[in-house]
């Protein structure tokens, strides 16, 4: 039976999370670390997520997915079974995982697992595909269709996605935007 949930500061057998939103559904076996934080209308499915996650509004996680420590997932993303994320990952919002490479609806099917590795980031809207590993240190750019692995500190941009740089080029881009930024 679902736990239906609203308000603040509810206990788990994994420690103390806090939901700020209403409309959060999560079953008895979702395990939740101390300090996530859940936003509105949230549905989490017998998954496990880590300490010190945010999980922001109209976020489905299925059955059996792991979520690691520090990670941020925005808005309306879904993530199905057979989706690993592992710690300090950010997953933009709108970006789907899907996790049958070849649906049909009414029939078998066999899930094709997913692992997203320490510290990538999956930018809005990209489109995850069966089987993929994105990489440690990964950079997913916003709108992407991610259709084979992303090599580690890679970042990949398209449809289908192809590599257009590397984590440090995007580091060093993104310190010098804050950097001019901060002059104005």
């Amino acid at each position: 039976m679902p736990i239906h949930a609203s308000g603040e500061g509810l206990v788990v057998p994994s420690g103390k999370y806090v939901v700020k939103g209403k409309n959060v559904l999560i079953t008895p076996d979702t395990e939740i670390g101390d300090g996530t934080v859940i936003w509105h209308n949230v549905n989490l499915w017998g998954c496990r997520i880590g300490r010190n996650c945010i999980i922001s509004s109209y976020v489905e996680i299925g059955r059996g997915v792991e979520i690691g420590d520090n990670c941020k997932i925005e808005a309306f993303v879904y993530i199905p079974p057979g989706v690993k994320i592992e710690d300090d990952v950010f997953i933009g919002p709108r970006a789907t995982f899907t996790n049958d490479k070849y649906p049909i609806a009414g029939s078998e099917w066999v899930i094709s697992p997913i692992l997203v590795k320490h510290g990538a980031v999956i930018g809005a809207g990209a489109v995850i595909l069966p089987g993929v590993t994105v990489g440690e240190g990964a950079i997913v750019a916003a709108g992407a269709v991610v259709t084979k692995d992303v090599p580690d500190r890679t970042v990949v941009a398209g449809v289908p996605a192809r590599p257009i740089g590397t984590r440090e080029e995007y580091e060093r881009k993104k310190a010098e935007l804050l950097r001019r930024a901060k002059t104005w």
